[in-house]
């Protein structure tokens, strides 16, 4: 609200909102449009959305409900008399105009158009765009090969290669990113060469097909980002670490610790771990102990283990978790989270922080118990999202709907002859009819479904076909300058509906659409490419990182942390004292109180005019219990100090009392009081106060602890004013006498090192 009215409203994403969505924005308007604006202009209604990209029917959005909508406010509108206007979204910022035709192709034909839009497609390329080159190619289907009968029988140890088609596309898919890569193939609207994270594939479902693709990417060296969505514990950095746990709780788990022993923390292999658990009488646990005598590599995993089980009971999870990722461990001198990542690759690193995560929100809700945090987690299954920005340098693989809103150089669709399926197994007997009664609608069996069963099925069936269609339209539009589509087939033939068939008939009545022979494949694939007509400019600069050598601390193991510096108190000396009765004690206790009240005097007293402090100094030590003669006896001395002669300097104007003093002294904090501080331009004079009595009558006879005091007073002094001299004097009170404390005797007792200021 701007000043008590709102001018203008703004629903962006609209074609994602479901029915009761709808309804609340709807009200919103009309509420709106019957007040005042705050400024008298008119006010506006500016409503983005393109219903073919509504694809979140699992969240109820239903581009009819769209529809309903724009027809009410467009009705509103023009009862009101107000211009209403609907802009189409045919002019494309991202994609060439290559990704463009044959977008627009494969949607002017009906059947692929049929829930998609009204009309055929016609998308208008930005002027930023045109002169860019694309390409799109669809690639023949795979099919099942007719290979020779596997033999009845073979030695484990024999590798076969893929032979199913899913396996064998994923395979074809990361050998052609490889090649992109590895020969620096030039993407010609930036002048430079692919990268990993110009590629993003796009499949419709997260199934075993998603991860072969990521497998075989990895098993060439093309670096991948990992799923867009992923469950915490089924990922293989959270498994090992999950087996550590159990391993922690219970030593005697054979099972728990035989996968930490082979994981990427400790990295057996199978002949040393057979070695040790083949003949063994007891617990795996027993059996590593003694198999450590001889054999430093086992008995470093067994310190290690060691010292985790004794840290299991004393510290929360989060502690005990980032511990170990933190320090080093036995595969790795630097640390654990690099073990992991140089066993499992960079992708692990994200579910270990993901870990770390649910670790620390579970010691702020639950007591910290490790038994607690592994069922707590192992019952969650937690789902993570990852952002799938392109950075990082690795293949982005996602599905369909993740990919909305984000786009790609190079965008591949391996994934092109599944079909929609029903809800899950129960959800898809019980249908719900459009409009009337919202009442169930259940069969039992097919052949005994009524006419309104029947009926609401087919609806379903049909909005899901819809809605795959309108999938494929987002899929196509994330590509920017190259689209390649392909596909795979089992035993069935290939539906006439899917999204290859609709690509290939679409592409087929492109013009400049040819057919052309596909690496890899012994039928001919379809492709359409436009030429770069503009200079993409230089190539721009490398990563930063990249610019500049590997510093020789990244890989090496972190330094030990300092030791914190011991606080050095002047005023208490180092050494302990000799035993002494309690202050408390009348004796004891009457010489402290003195002191204090002489110091206290001492401080505030130099403030004031000589002819006033006598009162001043009368007044205040009436305050306190103690005889008339004491009293008497302080004050007495107090002023004696200040009347001497020789003292007044010390206590003019220019002097301070009680000068807080910090520094650092060797190894030592230097934190201290000074009495009282003169600094002049040639000399820093410090003093202190000292009521002992009797006092010593030669400095040789003076404590080593007060010499200790000052000569850390005179070394943080010298490094605060190098330029200076430093003169140490002590004030006995008794007498009183000003002592003057030579260089020679602080020597002796300096900390033994330079200060630092």
């Amino acid at each position: 609200k701007l000043d008590g009215g709102i001018d203008h409203v703004l629903v962006d994403e609209a074609q994602d909102t479901n029915p009761e969505q709808w309804s609340v924005i709807l009200a919103l308007i009309e509420e709106f449009s019957s007040g005042e604006t705050a400024r008298g202009d008119e006010r506006t209604v500016f409503v983005v959305g393109d219903e073919k990209q509504s694809i979140f029917s699992f969240q109820r959005a239903d581009p009819r409900e769209f529809a309903r909508a724009h027809a009410r406010i467009a009705e509103r509108h023009e009862a009101a008399g107000r211009a209403f206007e609907t802009i189409p979204l045919d002019t494309s910022f991202r994609s060439v105009s290559a990704v463009l035709a044959a977008v627009d192709g494969v949607f002017a034909r009906p059947e692929a158009r049929e829930g998609v839009t009204a009309e055929p497609t016609v998308h208008h390329v930005s002027p930023r765009r045109a002169r860019d080159g694309g390409l799109v190619e669809l690639w023949p289907l795979l099919k099942v090969p007719e290979d020779a009968p596997e033999p009845a029988w073979e030695p484990p140890t024999e590798q076969r290669g893929p032979t199913s088609a899913a396996a064998r596309l994923a395979e074809r898919v990361a050998e052609t990113v490889r090649d992109w890569i590895e020969k620096g193939t030039i993407l010609p609207s930036q002048g430079r060469p692919i990268r990993a994270d110009d590629v993003m594939i796009l499949v419709r479902t997260r199934s075993r097909f998603f991860l072969e693709i990521a497998r075989c990417l990895k098993k060439l060296g093309v670096a991948v980002a990992g799923a867009d969505r992923m469950i915490l514990t089924d990922q293989l950095a959270v498994m090992d670490l999950l087996a550590l746990g159990r391993f922690l709780l219970l030593p005697d788990d054979d099972l728990s610790l035989a996968e930490v022993l082979k994981g990427p923390l400790i990295g057996f292999d199978d002949d040393r771990l057979f070695a040790i658990a083949q003949a063994r009488t007891g617990s795996l646990w027993s059996a590593l102990a003694a198999a450590a005598r001889g054999e430093p590599a086992v008995e470093a995993a067994r310190l290690w283990l060691a010292d985790l089980l004794a840290l299991a009971d004393q510290v929360p999870p989060v502690e005990l978790f980032a511990g170990l990722l933190a320090r080093p461990c036995p595969a790795d001198p630097v640390s654990g989270r690099r073990a992991i990542a140089r066993r499992l690759g960079p992708e692990a690193e994200e579910p270990l922080d993901a870990f770390l995560d649910q670790a620390l929100a579970f010691g702020r809700r639950l007591p910290p118990s490790l038994q607690r945090f592994l069922d707590w987690i192992d019952a969650g299954g937690v789902e993570v999202k990852r952002l799938q920005e392109p950075r990082g340098g690795a293949v982005r693989i996602m599905t369909v709907h993740g990919s909305k809103g984000l786009q790609a150089p190079i965008v591949i669709m391996p994934d092109m002859t599944g079909k929609p399926q029903p809800p899950a197994r129960g959800g898809d007997r019980i249908l719900w009819p459009d409009g009337g009664l919202a009442v169930p609608l259940w069969a039992p069996r097919a052949e005994d479904a009524p006419a309104a069963y029947i009926a609401a099925r087919d609806r379903r069936a049909e909005r899901l076909a819809a809605e795959y269609r309108r999938l494929l339209y987002v899929a196509l539009t994330r590509a920017q300058d190259r689209l390649y589509l392909c596909g795979h087939l089992g035993k069935r033939e290939r539906a006439a509906d899917c999204w290859h068939a609709l690509c290939e008939a679409g592409l087929r009545d492109v013009a400049g659409v040819e057919a052309v022979a596909i690496a890899g494949f012994d039928e001919p694939g379809l492709r359409l490419e436009t030429r770069q007509d503009r200079d993409p400019g230089p190539e721009p600069p490398a990563d930063a990182v990249a610019l500049h050598d590997r510093p020789a601390w990244l890989g090496a193991p972190a330094p030990p942390e300092p030791l914190p510096y011991r606080p050095l108190t002047p005023s208490r000396p180092a050494e302990p004292d000799p035993p002494a009765r309690s202050p408390l004690e009348a004796e004891d206790g009457a010489r402290f109180r003195r002191g204090a009240l002489i110091h206290t005097l001492l401080q505030h007293l130099p403030g004031l005019s000589p002819e006033t402090r006598p009162g001043a100094a009368a007044a205040w030590i009436a305050r306190h219990d103690l005889a008339e003669a004491e009293r008497e006896e302080i004050v007495a001395t107090t002023l004696a100090v200040l009347d001497a002669p020789d003292h007044a300097a010390l206590f003019g104007p220019g002097s301070r009392a009680e000068v807080p003093v910090t520094g650092i002294i060797g190894d030592r904090v230097l934190a201290g009081q000074i009495d009282r501080l003169l600094v002049t331009p040639e000399t820093v004079t410090i003093l202190d106060f000292k009521t002992n009595r009797p006092p010593p009558v030669t400095e040789a006879a003076v404590g080593s602890a007060y010499l200790a005091q000052m000569a850390a007073y005179r070394a943080a002094l010298r490094a605060i004013y190098p330029d200076r001299g430093v003169r140490c004097l002590l004030l006995w009170t008794e007498g009183p006498r000003l002592m003057s404390l030579s260089d020679e005797l602080l020597d002796r007792h300096a900390p033994g090192m330079m200060a630092k200021s």
